[in-house]
């Protein structure tokens, strides 16, 4: 009986040890470091780990604003109560915009953790570049800590105004890069297919590069015809009050008239960057309409049901997500091209075979059947400064996204005028940010067309 107990015995140490070096081998694998600190990050190193963490912090943002904060007056300690109504004394009085005011604090509560972890990280990038992709798991420990810290920390002056006004210029500066990046965008696709189409032409033969032509008047079709069709729906849908029909009028007339421009007075713009940028301000248009508080020219404000809450929710979260992470790729980052981006979509934490002659980027350059010993890879990886003085652009557009998201779920601060839990990003504020950007956007494509005829002596290529 005794050998059979100590035969158990061993046998169930023996699956717990297994279990166990599992388990550790798969949470290593999905949050630790699996390469070597030789080889040089990329722009967007740790990219995933960094995405899932802002989607964490937007969760419990939504925790704190619409579960936590309604509730701060049933704590039974005194404290806690305090440090979350502080600050909203003027609302005193009006239970829902109490509730809005602690709520946003909540919201600044989650953002400011994220934000203060990717300024912390981003500056440790810079100092050591492979710190992005190391230690992930006491980094996720780190920010629930620091989340739970901010529990107790008074909404005043800490949440509101401070980290209020610094969220707000941070949502600023992100908002001005994306355009800048989206009018960048628009730009390389033309650029792309008409190289295309001159690379067809001398590798296959005269008029075969004509397939790409054709496929850029057939995308600016699509493009034009779709910015049409969504204008037409606004009016159809979104008019009522003054202020949705302005926004619809302004963006059909600047949207016609930059593509005027563009085919009468520009000689650096396409039809197809033009298309782009229209549909781009149409869809802005949309979204700011979308924003409006005014039900009565918003048909598609959500109600109080539980269906409507998942669902706003939902999007919310989404859109989010979707912000995070296709503006943290390694191009956009400027970490060069998508050959270069071996971190782009997470292969770069994978080992790669090595390939023949120096290593430069993840790029070879030397005979295919040269050799590449590991001393080789050692000393090439750490002395290429395009690859490790760029991994702390990831943390800083992070921040900037937690600036912004902490913006978009408070209607930019405003206690009064914002949305509820089933429209948790409509409000008045939001709205005009919405419009204000796609107004910059037009604007800036609009210099872009006009700035070379202007001053022709300067030179205005990237």
């Amino acid at each position: 009986m005794a050998c059979l107990i100590a035969a158990a015995s061993a046998a169930c140490t023996g699956v717990t040890w297994c279990f166990c070096t599992a388990s550790a081998s798969l949470c290593s694998s999905w949050c630790g470091n699996d390469k070597p600190s030789t080889v040089p990050p990329s722009a967007a190193s740790g990219r995933k780990r960094s995405v899932i963490l802002l989607a964490l912090s937007v969760v419990v943002a939504l925790i704190y604003q619409y579960a936590l904060a309604p509730n701060y007056g049933r704590i039974p300690w005194q404290y806690l109560s305090d440090a979350w109504s502080s600050g909203c004394e003027s609302q005193q009085g009006n239970a829902e915009l109490m509730k809005a005011c602690s709520g946003n604090a909540g919201v600044y509560r989650a953002s400011s953790a994220a934000f203060v972890f990717f300024v912390t990280f981003g500056i440790a990038a810079a100092c050591k570049p492979t710190s992005n992709r190391e230690a992930w798991p006491a980094k996720y420990i780190l920010f629930l800590l620091l989340c739970v810290g901010t529990i107790f920390i008074p909404n005043y002056p800490v949440f509101n105004p401070v980290y209020l006004w610094v969220a707000r210029v941070g949502s600023v500066l992100f908002i001005l890069l994306q355009q800048i990046i989206l009018v960048d965008i628009a730009y390389n696709w033309n650029s792309a297919w008409l190289d295309h189409s001159d690379q067809a032409e001398l590798d296959e033969g005269p008029g075969k590069g004509k397939k790409w032509k054709a496929a850029i008047l057939v995308s600016c079709g699509i493009l034009y015809a779709a910015s049409i069709a969504g204008i037409v729906i606004m009016y159809i849908h979104f008019r009522g009050c003054a202020t949705n029909d302005a926004f619809i009028s302004i963006t059909l007339v600047m949207s016609f008239f930059c593509t005027v421009v563009q085919l009468t007075k520009s000689e650096t713009g396409s039809l197809l960057t033009s298309g782009c940028i229209t549909i781009y301000a149409t869809y802005l248009c949309g979204a700011a309409v979308s924003k409006n508080p005014n039900a009565s020219c918003n048909p598609k404000l959500g109600e109080m049901s539980t269906w409507s809450i998942v669902v706003g929710l939902l999007v919310v979260f989404i859109s989010m997500m979707w912000t995070g992470w296709s503006y943290t790729t390694d191009k956009r980052l400027g970490g060069g091209s998508a050959e270069n981006a071996a971190d782009d979509n997470e292969a770069g934490d994978e080992e790669k075979p090595k390939a023949g002659g120096v290593v430069i980027n993840n790029q070879s350059d030397g005979a295919a059947n040269t050799p590449l010993t590991e001393t080789a890879t050692q000393e090439s990886g750490p002395t290429n400064p395009a690859s490790f003085g760029s991994s702390w652009k990831l943390n800083a557009v992070l921040a900037l996204i937690c600036c912004w998201y902490a913006m978009t779920l408070t209607g930019w601060g405003d206690i009064e005028k914002r949305g509820n839990i089933a429209n948790p990003d409509v409000g008045e504020a939001s709205m005009w940010m919405i419009i204000v950007s796609q107004w910059i956007s037009l604007l800036l494509y609009l210099w872009t067309l006009v700035a070379p005829t202007l001053f022709p002596d300067r030179d205005f290529s990237l």
